[in-house]
């Protein structure tokens, strides 16, 4: 008897549009996901904090509890790290930032390609699938625990998005070393890469959390070359050693 095969994935879609929650829904259960299906945000809530996922498509107005605030209660209360990919029809720069700030991962602006979509979906789920050896690692007082996901700067508990734990991990595996634009990008979205605002804006994001409250700066763009994370005090003082 011929076994059953795995599903590609188990995706949790949250929309209200029955149209697009039946496109979405037949088309990647033709692709082999297996879909759990909400209409508002509060029954997506609950699913998705009683539920493993790979992926929840997210839609950014919906009855009950907005997507920002479903999101933002996911991480900040339940705890998830299910990669959210959020459906909006804004698409600002400012409403991209509101939605990365409150835990999403990746966006994608109405009306879209369904076949992007799934290209999306598929990028989250290797990304989240991807295999790191468990290490904590340490730049200054900001520690991260890559196999508990625990990060925290002088001793304070901080939470980030799914991806800004996937670019701490970059940051400080190669610290002090300058990482491109590229290197980042394709590392963490493979060959689906998002549009240009995508890592900048999860990069503020960044910095507000693991920055701004604190007196020294650790993340650093280089202009024209890439972004490195960094103790430049300690780095100073070595030098100063060094002459």
């Amino acid at each position: 008897m011929k076994q059953r095969e795995e599903p590609a994935g188990l995706i949790l879609l949250i929309e209200d549009n029955r149209g697009i929650a039946e496109m979405v829904g037949e088309y990647l259960e033709r692709r082999g996901y297996g879909i759990d299906y909400a209409t508002d945000g509060l029954t997506g809530l609950r699913l998705a904090t009683n539920n493993s996922y790979d992926v929840i498509v997210l839609d950014l107005m919906l009855p009950g509890m907005d997507g920002i605030d479903l999101c933002r209660r996911l991480r900040n209360e339940a705890k998830k790290s299910t990669p959210v990919l959020m459906l909006t029809a804004r698409d600002t720069l400012d409403d991209k930032l509101v939605g990365l700030d409150a835990g999403a991962d990746d966006y994608l602006v109405k009306p879209f390609e369904i076949r992007e979509l799934e290209a999306r979906v598929r990028a989250l789920i290797r990304r989240d699938r991807r295999l790191v050896s468990a290490e904590v690692l340490k730049v200054a007082d900001l520690v991260l625990d890559t196999a508990t996901l625990r990060l925290t700067r002088g001793g304070h508990e901080l939470v980030v998005s799914p991806i800004g734990i996937k670019l701490l991990t970059i940051l400080m595996r190669e610290s002090p070393r300058v990482v491109s634009r590229r290197d980042i990008e394709r590392e963490i979205w493979g060959d689906t890469l998002p549009d240009s605002d995508t890592l900048r804006s999860h990069l503020y994001n960044l910095r507000k959390i693991i920055d701004k409250p604190f007196q020294q700066q650790l993340l650093h763009t280089i202009h024209s070359a890439g972004y490195r994370l960094a103790d430049l005090d300690a780095e100073l003082a070595a030098s100063s050693q060094a002459n």
